[in-house]
């Protein structure tokens, strides 16, 4: 018996083993000699209309080449595989290094494969592959021993694979290495071998031969069929690289199991070897590694997004500190990446979906018996114009791109859609959708049955009236030593206990927080991300708050004071809702230096004097009497009463106008960020008026850009006592 399947069924349980031993021929030790069977896919070499036989000089090849040359020559021609010819075709040969420090002889057909007619039959795509192996538990691979070489090239197309070298010219009689259309002929013909079998029990990427069942039983029965096949067309396997009985194995880079899918820890490994990129090619090279994998890495465009920035400069290479960031993020990605289940048909699917500046992103779920698992991750750059889009749009982008993405599986399954962004639930009973939203949706309608659903954590609103605590982490850290504070603040865990408090931090209307002070006292990985990203998809945010960043230009400001409340700016906010106190106006005067403010209801309808006693009230009552106002034109503010009141206490006006440089625009950003606060804050727009007192101290417990302190802080040198958090219930 062959010393091949001796060694194999060696390995085996016995049952396989007589299961083996009933065909030996399909388990040789090597090749038999002969051409083999004529198939009706024997390899065809068509040609483009009017070209010409291709023709290449040889390559120098080492004195080691030049024997192991001899050698292949003299068993390609002991087995029947070549013959000499006198063809008017000439390819060179080349010689690669093998692992084993050997060589492997390599013809270079790259002159014929330009003249050739590409074939179009379809090579599988790995995931369709492994898409098939729902619910089997026992696999065996089965690999070919020189694949190539048992599918014979036709009679009248062997003249076109002729090779020249030192000792002869010499033409395939089989299918070599290295023909353009070769890989789809071989799957033409493994497909035609195994067409009754195919998605049943069997699965083929060209050489590799994947038999899967539920049972071992089955197994075994599915193996008895496989081999039958295999000694009817004559076609030997190659017993080294055989695995039978398998619950787990590697297939086209991956291993496959009775749990799902996951990588290669090989491939893995690779990867986490692989050094910088010195140069583009290098760079592709490796980011064309981790693209075969990327349906396990979560947000993997946004991952590599600094390095396929790079792609771009086909002149300058250069890689910097965010490219290496990257590069090391992907590594860590795959260190422990998750395991895939293969999808199933007969369950419900769940799709989760999300969007950032940069990227957008899905992940594909089902409920198995052990909860709630990953089938596959998806992730894309957003390209030009889809950079503009609003936070809506992005997101709905993200749907749409995963059920493109995923249509093989959705369509005709029930998909609960689980997104962040809150209008997109109501998305069907939108009535003003833009031509690009209606677009989307008739997609979505006339192709998948799916919900969107809002994914949102407690949110109790009696907890806001629940007596003030001071938060547990806020005590320790404050009992640490101050050098030791930022290390435990940062490297502190969130668990369950304090979710829902840094949630109602930021969500409660009795807490208009700013980010620096609303995160003054809580910390958690990538806060400030998180946070952009909240403001992002609040509604209220997204149509109160626009940029303030002004077109470059001369910035001619006025010269700073030197004291608190020594100059302050005036103006007024109009038409807003009248309440019980017919008010309908605030008053915003600020401090130039501490940018403290003061926002003081009054009635659209007053007069100078009126104006004055409120400043002298709310203002120089608990300040002190400025050297110099600034305000626009308003009629109170240019009054004889006005001016001649001020001229006496020797306080300095001065006036905006229209064109000059100097106009300092504080107040009216003031006035742009408390409209902010009421429509955000007030439900109920009549109700303003109670609000504006935590309003005010709201803002002026905020960090100012410009002087990086609160108002408070500059203007009293502490902090206000506030609370942290609600009570914990």
């Amino acid at each position: 018996m062959a010393e091949d399947i001796s060694k194999l069924c060696e390995a085996v349980p016995p049952d396989l083993t007589k299961l083996i031993r009933k065909y030996p021929k399909i388990f040789p030790d090597d090749l038999p000699a002969g051409l083999p069977p004529s198939q009706p896919e024997d390899h065809r070499i068509d040609l483009e209309p009017g070209a010409q036989p291709t023709v290449q000089r040889q390559f120098r090849l080492s004195q080691p080449e030049l024997e192991e040359l001899q050698q292949q020559l003299d068993y390609l021609l002991t087995k029947g595989f070549i013959r000499p010819s006198t063809s008017p075709y000439a390819a060179p040969i080349m010689f690669t290094p093998k692992k084993d420090g050997g060589f492997c002889m390599c013809i270079d057909y790259r002159a014929l494969n330009r003249i050739t007619i590409k074939s179009r039959y379809p090579i599988p795509r790995a995931d369709d592959l492994l898409d098939q192996l729902r619910g089997a538990k026992f696999f065996s691979k089965i690999n070919l021993r020189g694949g190539y070489h048992q599918i014979r090239v036709a009679a009248d197309d062997c003249h076109k694979t002729a090779f020249r070298s030192r000792y002869g010219s010499y033409e395939y009689l089989v299918m070599p290495f290295g023909l353009t259309n070769a890989p789809s002929t071989f799957q033409m013909t493994m497909n035609g071998v195994f067409h009754e079998l195919l998605d049943k029990c069997v699965i083929i990427y060209l050489d590799d031969i994947l038999i899967y069942s539920r049972s071992r039983e089955q197994h075994l029965k599915d193996l008895d069929a496989v081999f039958t096949l295999l000694h009817k067309n004559r076609l030997i396997t190659k017993g080294s690289k055989c695995d039978f009985l398998k619950q787990e194995l590697e297939f086209l880079g991956h291993v496959v199991s009775t749990e799902g899918v996951k990588i290669d820890p090989k491939k893995i490994k690779t990867i986490q070897e692989w050094k910088p990129s010195t140069n583009l090619k290098e760079l592709q090279s490796f980011l064309g590694f981790v693209n075969y994998v990327r349906r396990f890495i979560p947000n993997m465009a946004g991952l590599s997004a600094p390095l396929t920035d790079r792609l771009k400069d086909h002149d300058c290479f250069w890689w910097g500190e965010k490219q290496q960031a990257a590069f090391d993020q992907l590594k860590i990605a795959l260190t422990s990446p998750p395991v895939l289940r293969i999808s199933d048909t007969d369950r419900p699917y769940e799709v989760v979906t999300d969007a950032s500046d940069i990227a957008i992103g899905a992940v594909l779920l089902q409920d198995f018996d052990d909860g709630l698992q990953p089938v596959a991750y998806e992730s894309r750059k957003l390209q030009g114009a889809e950079k503009n889009y609003t936070v809506h749009d992005k997101e709905m982008l993200a749907i749409v791109h995963a059920f493109k993405t995923w249509r093989c599986y959705l369509t005709g399954a029930d998909v609960t859609v689980q997104t962040d962004h809150k209008s997109l639930q109501y998305l069907r009973a939108q009535p003003n959708l833009n031509p690009r939203q209606i677009r989307w949706l008739d997609f979505l309608e006339s192709n998948f049955h799916y919900t969107i659903t809002y994914k949102r954590g407690a949110n109790n609103i009696a907890d806001a009236l629940t007596r003030p605590t001071v938060h547990t982490a806020a005590i320790l850290v404050a009992q640490t030593n101050p050098l030791l504070t930022g290390l435990f603040t940062h490297g502190y865990k969130i668990d369950p206990f304090f979710r829902s408090p840094i949630h109602q931090q930021h969500t409660t209307a009795t807490r208009p927080y700013f980010y620096k002070r609303g995160t003054s006292r809580i910390w958690w990985p990538n806060m400030a991300d998180d946070v952009r990203k909240y403001v992002s998809s609040c509604a209220a945010c997204q149509i109160m708050k626009s940029s303030h960043q002004r077109a470059a230009g001369l910035l001619q400001p006025l010269d700073p004071p030197g004291r608190p409340w020594q100059q302050v700016t005036m103006d007024y906010v109009t038409g807003l809702p009248a309440g019980p106190s017919r008010n309908d106006a605030i008053l915003v005067v600020v401090d130039r230096l501490t940018k403290m403010a003061h926002f003081i209801a009054c009635q659209q309808t007053i007069i100078a004097e009126q104006t004055a006693r409120l400043f002298l009230t709310n203002v120089i009552r608990l300040h002190r009497l400025p050297s110099a106002i600034i305000s626009d034109r308003d009629p109170k503010f240019t009054s004889n009463f006005w001016r001649h009141l001020w001229d006496q206490f020797g306080t300095k006006l001065q006036f905006s106008s229209a064109y000059h440089p100097q106009t300092d625009g504080q107040t009216e950003r003031v006035n742009q960020t408390m409209e902010q606060l009421i429509h955000t804050t007030c439900t109920d727009p009549s109700t303003w008026e109670q609000s504006l007192p935590l309003l005010e101290f709201a803002y002026n417990n905020a960090t100012s850009a410009t002087t990086n302190q609160s108002p408070f802080f500059l203007n009293y040198g502490q902090d206000p006592v506030v609370p942290s958090t609600p009570t914990i219930e």
